[in-house]
């Protein structure tokens, strides 16, 4: 994002963030103004808006864990990020920041049946519920997902993974073991998020041209 034009206003962006992603992107909006204004419309999906009770008690087991899941991208140097995703980080965070009010703002919550959530997300989505709602995708309770203020787009019935790690279409020993309702059409659920709010946005005149 730092090697953007700033002075580029062509092609407005919209910019999506999943789980970690989206405090990222909030970071980013705050900190960078002046790149942050080419920004037309934020979309949290499955985002941890509010944060994650789990990372109140996650440990460094259950990091390593993490970085040998089929199609996740996470280090062990990402010990530091869930700092940033406790809740009382995250209510820290707001009280002292305001997003920008020239950006428009969706959310798509992940909300799944009990009985389609993955094997190996069973136990967090149990531990979760204990911690704060049995309403949960095995991340995030299904409320702690939405932007204030923004539009909800709909719920998802789908777990975190399944969001938006494809364990099930590349390791099929993985997807039978701890992935097995994996299956889910993110390519034409994004799309079918762009295109809402591409049509949003002409509507409201928010933008004449998308990217």
């Amino acid at each position: 994002m730092q090697s953007l034009d700033r002075n580029d206003d062509s092609k407005p962006l919209v910019l999506v963030g999943y789980s970690k992603g989206l405090p990222d992107i909030f970071s980013f909006l705050t900190n960078y103004p002046d790149l942050s204004r080419r920004v037309t419309a934020v979309v949290s999906y499955s985002g941890a808006v509010w944060g994650s009770a789990l990372a109140e008690g996650a440990n460094e087991k259950q990091l390593r864990w993490l970085t040998r899941v089929p199609g996740a991208e996470c280090e062990k140097k990402d010990a530091l990020a869930l700092e940033a995703l406790m809740p009382t980080n995250r209510k820290q965070w707001f009280a002292e920041h305001t997003l920008p009010e020239h950006i428009r703002y969706y959310s798509v919550v992940s909300f799944p049946d009990p009985d389609n959530i993955s094997n190996g997300l069973k136990g967090s989505h149990r531990k979760l519920g204990q911690l704060q709602d049995a309403r949960n995708d095995s991340q995030l309770v299904f409320y702690d997902q939405v932007i204030p203020g923004s539009t909800l787009l709909g719920f998802f019935n789908a777990d975190h993974w399944a969001m938006a790690v494809p364990i099930a279409r590349q390791h099929r020993v993985s997807q039978a073991l701890f992935a097995d309702k994996n299956d889910f059409p993110r390519e034409i659920a994004l799309e079918a998020i762009l295109r809402y709010i591409e049509e949003d946005l002409l509507t409201r005149n928010d933008v004449s041209t998308m990217p």
